[in-house]
């Protein structure tokens, strides 16, 4: 069953090690476990729900509760504290666009809101709900998650939004083909919520980010049904399918996607190479973007994340042997980690491998093999159960990621580090803070950090220390011209920096936008817009 307050399954734990816990402790001091709200309590706590009957809507407590926020670190607080100061009326569960509109209609002859609910995987605040004043329903889609139709001549499928990413790709893999999208939130997040956030997955390099895969589909919108046709380019206006993308529910509900689909590879594989220090790292990964060799995965890690990475995974012993061998090669302190993916057939995966490692030689890069490689890509989507971990032994761990052009690269992560670095020292605490490049352009790259504080305990000082950091981080991203979101969408934590990045006509443009499809303002408010 799903966490009710954490991360995926409550059957699956990655544990932190004493190696691990020494390092934490030696860089930001020793965590003290919190006490967490229970589920019962959290649950008694609701106000009742004030949605009248509906054959689709669940009004228990156990269910609101379980739609009431998403994955956050602010939620989380939340949640663990059993702080939940509001959560839907009612949770509706369609099987198909002719109940979503009726959901819809529901919602609006009621006086309520509606908040779409795909994964409930959301780090930016999409879920919670904002102003109670009115009622709220959350329309969850999880039912809605068929194939509905696969076209192999124009390597086209249609889902509807609800479908999750293990499931999709099942059913795609059935046939011999792929999605190709693998974001962190893999196993839970959806189609829909993929396309409203403008997701990137992890192989993006070979098969496109979200805005790439999606061809056309359905939404149900207050004012109508919003069918948007396939087409492999079209020069005819405005692109419907970019009015949708990134919208977060504002719009209306996709209920259906339709997205170009590849065959699935022959040949998949991850290497890792290893750089004597950042500066000849980075040179290798620009030149390996600007060259647009056929590879499916860059993923450079800074000096700080390539020793956290070795440290948490463990095998302390194959490690120092390992680091060893890499000193006698030239990369000691400071040394960075790069994952390379190759996926296609053998024909071109291989000789575009070769060439990746023949250019990263180039900048003293040595390659150390496929072990890495397929150590990472077998825990890919279990990385993230170390935020249930790190919690268990008190440590908080948050995210922040942009994308800038090349020349601001360094930049943006020194400054989005530093700022971390600063954001609790007035409080004596110290911000472990690390960085990779998660996506890599041509044109630039897309910075994530990472980011692990101590808890206190106290829901009020640890969401203090959260706003501190989160504010300083984001305004070091605007400060370094990044986008305040490259994959995580904006939702609430974002929204206050998105003006400096649409500009005031840009965002007036938005807000007419979503008016067109929502004339009273009951989708999603508060989200991406402040109204």
């Amino acid at each position: 069953m799903r966490r009710w307050n954490g991360w995926g399954d409550d059957g699956i734990d990655m544990a932190l090690g004493e190696e691990a816990l020494a390092f934490l402790t030696s860089r930001i001091g020793p965590g003290t476990a919190p006490q967490d709200a229970s589920f019962d309590a959290a649950c008694a706590a609701l106000q009742p729900g004030r949605l009248p009957a509906h054959p689709l809507v669940d009004a228990t407590p156990q269910t609101r509760l379980r739609h009431a926020l998403g994955q956050s670190l602010p939620d989380w607080l939340r949640l663990r504290h059993g702080r939940v100061h509001a959560a839907p009326d009612g949770v509706g569960y369609p099987e198909c666009s002719e109940q979503v509109r009726s959901l819809l209609d529901f919602a609006a002859a009621s006086g309520a809101d509606v908040i779409p609910y795909g994964g409930g995987t959301s780090v930016a605040g999409h879920l919670g709900v904002i102003d109670a004043a009115r009622p709220v329903l959350s329309i969850d889609m999880s039912r809605m998650r068929a194939m509905v139709s696969l076209d192999r001549e124009a390597q086209l499928a249609t889902f509807c939004a609800g479908v999750a990413g293990p499931d999709l790709e099942a059913q795609l893999r059935a046939h011999g083909y792929t999605l190709g999208h693998f974001p962190q939130s893999f196993e839970y997040s959806t189609l829909g919520g993929w396309v409203v956030t403008r997701s990137s997955g992890q192989q993006s390099l070979r098969y496109g980010r979200i805005e790439q895969l999606f061809a056309g589909g359905r939404v149900e919108t207050p004012a109508g049904t919003l069918d948007i046709p396939t087409f492999p380019a079209s020069s005819a206006g405005v692109d419907l399918r970019e009015m949708v993308l990134g919208s977060e529910g504002r719009l209306g509900i996709v209920t259906h996607a339709t997205v170009r689909i590849s065959r699935l590879p022959r040949h998949e594989a991850f290497h890792a190479v290893f750089f004597p220090d950042w500066e000849r790292a980075l040179n290798a990964v620009r030149e390996l973007a600007q060259a647009r060799l056929p590879l499916s995965m860059l993923r450079l890690s800074n000096a700080v994340e390539t020793t956290t990475t070795l440290t948490l995974a463990g095998h302390a012993k194959l490690v120092r042997l390992l680091e060893g061998w890499l000193r006698l090669r030239g990369c000691g302190q400071g040394k960075c980690m790069l994952m390379i993916g190759v996926s296609g057939d053998r024909a071109q995966a291989l000789p575009a491998l070769r060439a990746a490692l023949g250019l990263a030689r180039r900048h003293r890069g040595v390659h150390v093999g496929r072990g890495l490689g397929e150590r990472w890509r077998r825990n890919r989507f279990r990385n993230v159960y170390l935020r249930n971990a790190a919690w268990a032994q008190g440590y908080a761990i948050d995210t922040v990621e942009t994308a800038v052009d090349w020349p601001r690269v360094t930049q943006a992560m020194e400054g989005i580090e530093r700022a971390a670095a600063n954001a609790l020292h007035a409080s004596g605490e110290r911000v472990h803070a690390y960085t990779h490049l998660s996506h890599i352009y041509p044109q630039g790259a897309s910075v994530y950090s990472t980011f692990v504080f101590r808890l206190t305990g106290d829901f009020e000082a640890d969401m203090l220390r959260w706003r501190r950091l989160k504010d300083r981080v984001s305004e070091a991203i605007v400060a370094a011209g990044g986008t305040i979101s490259h994959q995580h969408g904006v939702g609430v934590d974002h929204a206050p920096w998105l003006e400096v990045e649409k500009g005031e006509l840009g965002m007036k443009a938005m807000a007419a936008l979503f008016r067109q499809f929502d004339p009273d303002g009951r989708m999603n408010p508060g989200k991406l817009l402040a109204s």
